[in-house]
């Protein structure tokens, strides 16, 4: 009689490290840095922005698997890599603190997704021109320093957005609505003291 087969044990992970949540790369850790520098979005947020993204948007057309994704004031990467391990095509990933930049490439690596990323040292509220449209942004910068409009005018303005694409932007729940010209609110969830608002890009 065969023995059961055990299942290995999830990898521990350090302190403040963060998972994966589902897909390819599920239950995979990725690097946090100490200190509160940079603020990985909370697993049932980043849970909930991709439940809605995988199921609220169907009727527009938007679907998450082949998509191509920036991620801006991208941190940890834990945004991008998330939509990558659930089927995003590509994902262009920005920051301007060149510590999370060379902590953005660590994490690609080490997942094996250097064929589907591309790292960029920039300033989210300052983009560059993009070198080809996406289908989605996702917005996470640090709160209270009105950043998402000037992110969301870089994106309309440098070409990086296709017209109907979607923009995910994460805020303190008590901040106001983001508003940027050609872009509609379509759906805003609050997940305690956070927000995320889901907006389409229209030129």
């Amino acid at each position: 009689m065969k023995k059961p087969v055990k299942k290995p044990s999830p990898t521990k992970l350090k302190p403040g490290a963060v998972r994966i949540i589902t897909g390819a790369w599920r239950g995979r850790g990725i690097e946090v840095p100490p200190g509160q520098l940079i603020r990985p979005t909370a697993d049932r947020v980043r849970e909930a922005l991709f439940n809605r993204l995988a199921h609220a948007f169907t009727d527009s057309g938007f679907q998450l698997t082949g998509a191509r994704i920036v991620d801006v004031f991208a941190g940890t990467g834990a945004l991008g890599l998330e939509a990558l391990s659930r089927g995003a095509a590509h994902c262009t990933f920005i920051d301007r603190n060149p510590d999370a930049v060379a902590l953005l490439k660590r994490n690609v690596a080490k997942l094996g997704a250097e064929d589907r990323a591309v790292v960029m040292n920039a300033d989210g509220a300052h983009l560059p021109r993009a070198a080809t449209v996406c289908d989605l942004a996702l917005l996470d910068p640090p709160y209270g320093e009105g950043l998402v409009t000037p992110a969301l005018q870089g994106l309309g303005r440098q070409g990086w957005l296709k017209p109907g694409a979607l923009v995910a932007a994460e805020t303190d729940a008590g901040d106001p609505e983001p508003a940027a010209e050609n872009f509609t609110l379509v759906d805003r969830r609050a997940y305690g003291r956070v927000a995320v608002s889901f907006l389409s890009y229209r030129t």
